[in-house]
């Protein structure tokens, strides 16, 4: 997949050409507070600080902070209001870069831990709001039947940087288990470079949707709103999204909750050392997502959402009987080949995850849709991994391998993908399904 912007729709050359840039270093950043490099940090470097089941339950805060820190959506999409969006986009990449100057001064004590933990939650805070409006500004700049090729080549250079941080994060502790001192620094240095080459970017028709912005300001159902209820009240007006978000919860829950026990599984049970346990957890999942990315983009801009997440869903659920598998016989390729293929998954999920919503919404209501999907994606992040080391301790002394807690993860993530294939099989296609723009 190329990425330069020769290849691209002439209007959307130069747009392509600013933005990408930034996509190139800012995951130089962002690779540092991935919930498995953070989790596997801190349950190594922190694991004789505090007491063993209280760390276990701050590893699953931490590897579903990515999806918790969603929750904050509606105030970003709130302050963003009228307000120019990539000025707001680069505040927060600037905001998430000094948060995470924090690790560095984190000793090895529960006081430490907490420093630890400051920064890496600032840090997921401010970059929610990144996630929550970049989707906005590619709505604008970019057409529908080009979007998800577009966002895929942003995706594929993500990954990439993305594995590679990861892997070299883990390597570094592999060699001095402080190097997070200085690792996190660095990367915030070059997230500043990366927040720099963003302030090029430009949107499309910004001021049109300014002013549209503000004439909505007397109409609260179009205004983002901090009240839960207009979750509600925009699921129910819309209801084949409101299904379709059922059916991601399901999904999303059953995927978010074995992250933090195949942490403990990794790093307890078969002693993995840094760079293995994080390479399985980010670096391998990662790398395989611009393998599949193309192909995932290709489909995405041929079919509905739901359609895609018909198809999608089971190479998740693929991903979970592999990793049972495992942990039943103990054959550790398995691991490995389940990595793989949830990279595959996520390669996937990435697009549908950033651009789905724009299948229900237009332009305008973009951030109110986008707000919703990533609260509920939040209120996942608070469930599932605290979820799955529930189960994992509550059965930890007869089934040390979690082979009941990644059974229930299979189960909830197989109704999921059932109900896409029932949305996408009986829903009717013309006026229902049909996009948006």
């Amino acid at each position: 997949m190329p990425f330069h912007a020769g290849g691209m729709p002439p209007l959307t050359r130069s747009l392509f050409a600013r933005e990408m840039p930034a996509w190139a270093l800012l995951p130089l950043m962002t690779g540092a507070i991935e919930g498995g490099v953070v989790g596997v940090i801190v349950k190594k470097v922190y694991a004789d600080v505090i007491n063993e089941d209280l760390l276990a339950y701050l590893v699953a805060f931490l590897v579903g902070l990515q999806a918790i820190a969603n929750l904050t959506s509606f105030v970003w999409a709130r302050l963003a209001h009228g307000r120019n969006k990539i000025k707001m986009l680069l505040g927060m990449q600037i905001g998430c870069a000094l948060l995470m100057m924090l690790p560095a001064l984190a000793s090895v004590t529960p006081l430490g831990l907490a420093l630890f933990v400051v920064g890496i939650v600032g840090s997921r805070l401010c970059w929610s709001g990144v996630v929550t409006l970049r989707s906005t500004v590619w709505a604008a700049n970019y057409p529908r039947h080009t979007r998800a090729h577009i966002a895929g080549k942003f995706a594929t250079v993500q990954a990439l940087v993305l594995a590679g941080v990861s892997a070299g994060i883990g390597l570094l502790m592999d060699i001095d288990h402080t190097a997070y001192r200085w690792a996190y620094p660095t990367a915030a240095g070059i997230g500043l470079i990366g927040a720099a080459a963003f302030s090029r970017v430009r949107m499309r028709k910004h001021r049109a949707l300014l002013r549209e912005e503000l004439a909505t300001d007397r109409l609260d159902a179009k205004r983002p709103s901090l009240n839960p209820v207009d979750i509600i009240r925009l699921l129910l007006n819309d209801r084949i999204f409101g299904k379709f978000m059922i059916c991601q919860f399901l999904l999303g829950i059953g995927n978010m909750m074995i992250t933090a026990p195949l942490i403990i599984v990794l790093t307890d049970v078969y002693g993995m050392d840094y760079l293995k346990a994080i390479a399985l957890m980010t670096s391998v999942p990662i790398a395989m997502m611009p393998l599949v990315i193309p192909l995932w983009s290709r489909l995405l801009d041929r079919v509905h959402v739901t359609k895609f997440r018909s198809i999608h869903s089971w190479i998740f659920v693929i991903t979970n009987i592999v990793l049972i598998a495992t942990v039943s016989t103990g054959w550790m390729i398995g691991f490995w080949l389940a990595a793989a293929i949830r990279g595959i998954a996520f390669g996937g999920g990435v697009l549908a995850w950033n651009l789905g919503h724009h299948d229900f919404s237009n332009v305008a209501a973009s951030s109110n849709y986008m707000g919703v999907h990533v609260t509920l994606t939040g209120i996942r992040g608070l469930i599932a991994p605290s979820l799955g080391v529930f189960l994992y301790e509550a059965f930890r002394t007869s089934d040390p391998n979690g082979i009941i807690t990644f059974s229930v993860s299979l189960c909830l993530g197989t109704l999921g993908a059932l109900g896409f294939v029932w949305m996408a099989t009986h829903l009717p296609n013309k006026g229902v399904l049909d996009r948006k723009q």
